[in-house]
């Protein structure tokens, strides 16, 4: 991916853009180098996300600013999903809690932390979702508690300051 953005940032002449592979609780950026860290759907997959929301912190310039996309949770998972590796890869069961993702985002140093849209889980797609079967058929959970949990699991785009 990383060599494929780099051929891309190429033919399309970006030469203000940089890739580099690294992990994101342990960025390999100097301190103080951003304008912008963003993510899409990534920070769920890490089980310290406030190391992550620390270390997009360190990166930042003043003034720098955050943009995040991430699958959160309104309750906790039921634990045949949390414990379930499908429903790990598939996004959810590395979710944290909506209070808990925003608070460690503000634990970080962050300031005018502001959820700029929230979706619901579709829940008309999850039949259809091969994700979401593998998760059905893995836990053996009736299709009522399946609609629960999918009710309590929704996208957020958070945006967020470091301070000047």
């Amino acid at each position: 991916m990383v060599t494929r953005a780099r051929e891309n940032a190429i033919k399309g002449g970006y030469s203000n853009v940089e890739f580099r592979l690294g992990e994101i609780e342990n960025l390999p950026v100097e301190d103080g180098l951003a304008d912008l860290v963003i993510s899409n759907c990534v920070i769920n997959l890490s089980p310290d996300k406030a190391r992550v929301f620390a270390e997009a912190y360190r990166v930042l310039k003043p003034e720098g600013r955050v943009m995040v996309s991430d699958i959160v949770l309104l309750k906790p998972l039921p634990p045949p999903i949390m414990n379930s590796i499908a429903a790990y890869v598939g996004c959810i069961a590395g979710a944290a809690k909506k209070t808990d993702y925003i608070a460690a985002i503000r634990a970080a140093g962050f300031q005018d932390v502001t959820i700029i849209d929230e979706t619901p889980f579709p829940t008309q797609y999850m039949v259809n979702d091969p994700i979401v079967q593998i998760i059905t058929e893995g836990t053996a959970l009736p299709m009522e508690m399946i609609n629960d949990v999918a009710s309590s699991i929704v996208s957020v785009k958070v945006s967020a300051i470091k301070p000047g």
